[in-house]
């Protein structure tokens, strides 16, 4: 699947591509499941730059899928890699197909707790909510507030926050408070009132924004004192202003978000991080899922199937 041109997701379409046998230090992988990820349409979306030199570009940036060629010296960063492994891929472009190229480095053997639905959801979501708790050192006894806690990055939060040892404050609409009580949070609606009714519940040592509406930007400031102990990853207009922290992968944040993949597969290997799967599009219907991502009512991850 790749975008023909700039714009809405009507400019996705199917093409063939050939592949060339894994060189040296890859890996070939069949695919059976790709997550869809907000920077997947914002790039060809041409709000992160237009350049027709990038077309046709190819969409997707995370599968699951079983090896299907090994090339010399590919090892993965959970071990070494066989043909027949049931492994994750992370870094690639054009993870919407049939079979995807990568480098060995970018692959880790799937979690067997997990489905490979679930799997192809694990990782971008998981490393985003790494770097946020790890930037803002979240750890026993603190208080965090995490705006937008229903979404596929805001589940991941609420969980490695909690097995860090913290307690958990998450706006979502109340028809996601009972899913998110499941994990030990208490859940607050957004909207008029919010600061009042998270004081209620206590005072807040950090604030997590993954919607960057001016609420929770806001409601971040107005509650947190240390504005080192607050991140956005969606809030790019206001955040410098705001002196809080804005983060992306790029000033190191790749390098926390990569170191976090083998920490993040055995939590889940053991049980102890879910993956919520929220809807399931084959790839002939990506048009679809990313207007339904664009809608940003996904409660946990959308993923694709070939």
């Amino acid at each position: 699947m790749v975008a023909s041109g700039y714009g809405s997701p009507e400019v996705l379409v199917l093409q063939d591509i050939e592949l060339p046998p894994p060189g040296p230090g890859q890996v070939l992988v069949d695919v059976r499941a790709a997550g869809a990820n907000p920077i997947d349409y914002k790039l060809y979306s041409g709000q992160m730059g237009d350049d027709h030199a990038n077309l046709p570009m190819p969409v997707g940036m995370e599968v699951s899928g079983v090896v299907a060629a090994v090339g010399d010296g590919a090892e993965g960063y959970t071990g070494p890699l066989t043909v027949g492994d049931e492994v994750i891929v992370t870094g690639v472009r054009g993870a919407y197909a049939d079979q995807v190229l990568a480098d060995g480095s970018d692959v880790g053997r799937k979690p067997s707790a997990l489905s490979f639905e679930q799997a192809a959801g694990l990782v971008l979501t998981g490393g985003t909510a790494w770097h946020l708790l790890t930037e803002t050192a979240v750890g026993t006894g603190d208080t965090v507030l995490v705006h937008g806690a229903g979404g596929g990055v805001g589940l991941m939060v609420v969980q490695l926050a909690a097995a860090r040892g913290a307690k958990v404050i998450g706006t979502a609409s109340p028809s996601r408070h009972d899913e998110l009580r499941r994990y030990g949070v208490e859940p607050v609606a957004y909207g008029d009132g919010l600061v009042d009714r998270v004081r209620a519940i206590g005072p807040v040592d950090v604030a997590l924004d993954l919607v960057g509406t001016d609420e929770a930007l806001d409601t971040s400031v107005e509650l947190v004192a240390d504005r080192s102990r607050i991140a956005t990853i969606a809030g790019f207009a206001r955040g410098g202003d705001l002196g809080i922290k804005v983060l992306t992968e790029a000033n190191g944040g790749q390098a926390i978000r990569d170191a976090a993949r083998p920490e993040l597969l055995a939590l889940a290997d053991a049980g102890a991080l879910e993956v919520s799967v929220d809807k399931v599009f084959p790839f002939a219907e990506a048009a679809d899922a990313h207007r339904y991502l664009q809608e940003g009512h996904a409660r946990g991850k959308v993923v694709l199937v070939p």
